[in-house]
């Protein structure tokens, strides 16, 4: 089975209201649809992008900006599912930081399906950034989700960067990993890029990144953004040599990639190297921690 997936460099604008954020996004999506995708993923914090819209003593603070956003949320799930329906694909849409109570935010990415059915994904590591914010907490729960293509595994930004996150989904029959992120300077956007290559190494699996991008000086969190939207792929035969199946280039809205299941399938059965299999030889009990001896 062929699946044709977009990954979102989405430039980051200043929509006059959610209305306005709405066509914007709608836009999008429509764009990658046109292209043949199936499968879209749109970046961390897309919502904060609506706060454009806020006045300036709430768009330009962190924490206050937050908490104007909360009468948005259902009107911001309700575009994704609507969105998901009218072009029947599957849909990551972004991130919401989302009130769980007595202001604490969860930063949640929604997972959509054609028939707008929504599940979703909280984040489960912090950064810097969001702990110092002192309002997000972060997710309790690693899922994998189910879809006509087999099974997959959202992972927001800085928890690509944990191995055993997406070991875990994989080991749950994950095949494809899809990263919707944000990062405000070069190193972090490495950090990302580096990750993804690393966890479809690892695993054996395809691993798709969603960035914002492009300068947006009214908002703390999304004042500068760093990165390529991008699919990587394991590093093998019958795969790219660099493990890069696509990567946008500058100015560009999606980079969009067909992924052969079937050939990821039989790859693991006839692979020059094991890695997903040999995950196991690190656990032996004389190699689990290492010996100290001394010279």
């Amino acid at each position: 089975m062929k699946l044709k997936i977009a990954t979102a460099q989405y430039s980051i604008g200043a929509p006059a209201d959610f209305a306005a954020f709405a066509a914007r996004v709608g836009a999008r999506v429509a764009d990658a649809v046109a292209a043949g995708a199936r499968v879209l993923v749109l970046p961390e914090y897309l919502a904060l992008e609506a706060a454009a819209g806020l006045p300036p003593h709430d768009r330009n603070d962190f924490v206050r900006s937050l908490a104007a956003l909360q009468p948005w949320h259902d009107d911001y799930l309700a575009l994704a599912r609507e969105l998901a329906r009218r072009h029947a694909i599957y849909l990551v849409a972004g991130t919401f930081l989302l009130d769980n109570g007595a202001g604490r935010y969860r930063n949640r990415a929604y997972f959509v399906a054609p028939d707008g059915r929504a599940a979703f994904q909280d984040k489960l590591t912090l950064t810097g950034f969001e702990r110092d914010a002192q309002v997000i907490e972060p997710g309790d729960e690693l899922k994998v989700f189910d879809t006509e293509f087999g099974r997959v595994g959202v992972d927001i930004c800085y928890d690509i960067e944990f191995p055993l996150y997406a070991r875990a989904q994989v080991e749950a029959g994950a095949r494809v990993l899809l990263v919707p992120s944000c990062t405000d300077t070069a190193a972090g956007a490495t950090r990302v890029r580096v990750g993804c290559q690393a966890r479809a190494l690892e695993n054996q699996v395809y691993v798709a990144c969603a960035v914002t991008a492009g300068e947006a000086a009214w908002s703390p969190a999304l004042d500068v953004n760093s990165g390529s939207a991008a699919v990587y792929t394991p590093i093998d035969r019958g795969f790219p040599s660099d493990g890069v199946a696509v990567q946008a280039q500058d100015g560009a809205d999606w980079a969009i990639a067909e992924l052969d299941l079937a050939a990821l399938d039989a790859f693991k059965r006839d692979a020059q190297v094991a890695n997903a299999n040999d995950w196991l030889a690190q656990l032996r009990p004389p190699v689990v921690r290492a010996r100290v001896e001394k010279l």
